[in-house]
């Protein structure tokens, strides 16, 4: 009988479970230290590039929700890159078709490492929302059984490419303190913006792994608005209905573009490092828009943003989102991983675990300060022709948004407005 592990991204979790004592909660270290990031450039850039496809593939399907949305394809990328790291046979080539892993292995988790420690250094300095830090933290954790045997080999991999280390707790007989210590942890590494990852029922006496990626962000803007400029005014939902919900509005320089149905603006953090692209669809088109919506579009989007004037206004918003995506990362090409089939003897020796779940929850605040976001994922905007006359952008109807590393690309954060309030 196999037993199941889960990847938790943020958060993304991943339950691995297997077939089968030290201090409870030890942390067992490999001894092997964190690699200094030495990825090329050109990995880095094919590891963005393909989880900014996975990201809109993943919108695609979750689109289908009602509501408003919010994940970390990052977060859920590196947490599946963790279990990715034991996958063997068809497993593993279904999981790097459906996760757009186009580099072998080794180089793979190398271009995680420069990607994590890359994001983990940005904001020096800068400020966050509600006179906060600025803060951009990627924390990596394992948690595994006491008692059962993982490969050295694993546990090294993922030390020197992830700085975590194996979390021993008891799924056998102390299976709920189990899944309350992984949340605490989780809800400690978002300053408690994620609580309850794990939902009561979600590990078993079965588990043998959770792997858990937390990301948390506070970032307050390069340009914040004034409080005393923010007022109540209509958002058009999608169904026709109006909401009264407070509007944010600035008047200020930032990154403009306009094309075929949409407009789109990007406001910097401070600090300059991260941003967030805001794309607006025509009225009346927003379902057509977000289905056309892929790789080769977004790249045209951002590549057309330029530095203008633009009077600017927006809601205020803040919610979250929760998603198990076992059925989602099926459809998307990688039922071996979660069936009796699974082959991940690369983190055992043995094919005794197939994966239990995915489980996703991510947080959003947005408000005239900044962005505090959590999820269980200064370069100023030039000019290359003259500048355009001020732009006006009023975000009353539903719109999409992203924040992004600007140096790497890397998307951090997506989702969707459809209702503020």
């Amino acid at each position: 009988m196999k037993t199941f592990l889960l990847p938790i991204a943020l958060s993304a979790a991943l339950l691995f479970s297997g077939c089968a004592r030290p201090t409870y909660g030890e942390e067992l270290k490999s001894d092997k230290a964190r690699l200094s990031p030495n990825a090329p450039a050109t990995d880095l850039s094919e590891l963005v590039a393909g989880n900014t496809t996975f990201a809109l593939a993943l919108y695609q399907l979750l689109k289908v929700e009602d509501g408003n949305i919010f994940y970390s394809p990052y977060s859920i990328s590196a947490a599946l890159a963790m279990t990715f790291g034991g996958a063997r046979g068809q497993t593993e080539r279904q999981m790097a078709d459906t996760l757009r892993f186009t580099l072998e292995q080794s180089r793979l988790h190398a271009a995680f490492n420069a990607l994590d420690t890359a994001l983990n250094s940005r904001g020096q300095g800068a400020k966050g929302k509600d006179e906060e830090p600025f803060v951009l933290k990627v924390a990596n954790a394992l948690w595994g059984q006491r008692e059962f045997k993982f490969e050295t080999s694993y546990l090294d991999l993922l030390a020197e490419n992830y700085g975590a280390g194996l979390r021993l707790v008891d799924f056998i007989k102390d299976t709920e303190n189990s899944r309350q210590t992984i949340n605490n942890w989780v809800s400690k590494e978002t300053e408690q913006r994620i609580k309850d990852l794990l939902p009561q029922g979600s590990v078993n006496d079965l588990t043998r792994l959770v792997l858990t990626n937390a990301v948390y962000f506070n970032g307050g803007w390069l340009n914040p608005f004034s409080e005393d400029a923010t007022r109540d005014g209509a958002f058009n939902l999608l169904n026709g209905r109006k909401v009264i919900v407070p509007m944010m509005f600035q008047s200020s320089g930032m990154g403009y573009a306009v094309g075929d149905g949409y407009q789109a603006v990007e406001l910097k953090y401070d600090g300059g490092e991260l941003s967030m692209v805001i794309i607006l669809p025509a009225g009346g088109t927003f379902s057509a828009f977000e289905n056309s919506l892929g790789s080769a579009e977004l790249a045209s989007i951002l590549a057309a943003l330029r530095n203008n004037t633009v009077n600017l206004t927006m809601p205020k918003f803040e919610f979250d989102s929760e998603f198990g995506l076992k059925e989602t990362l099926t459809a998307l090409g990688m039922p071996v991983a979660f069936s009796d089939s699974a082959d991940f003897s690369g983190m055992t020796g043995r094919r005794d675990l197939q994966i239990q779940d995915v489980v996703h929850k991510a947080f959003i605040s947005v408000d005239e300060a900044g962005t505090e976001a959590a999820a269980a994922t200064g370069v100023v905007v030039g000019t290359t022709s003259a500048p355009l006359d001020p732009a006006t952008v009023t975000l009353d109807r539903p719109f999409i948004f992203l924040i992004h590393d600007i140096a790497s690309g890397a998307i951090i954060f997506t989702g969707r407005v459809v209702d503020p309030s």
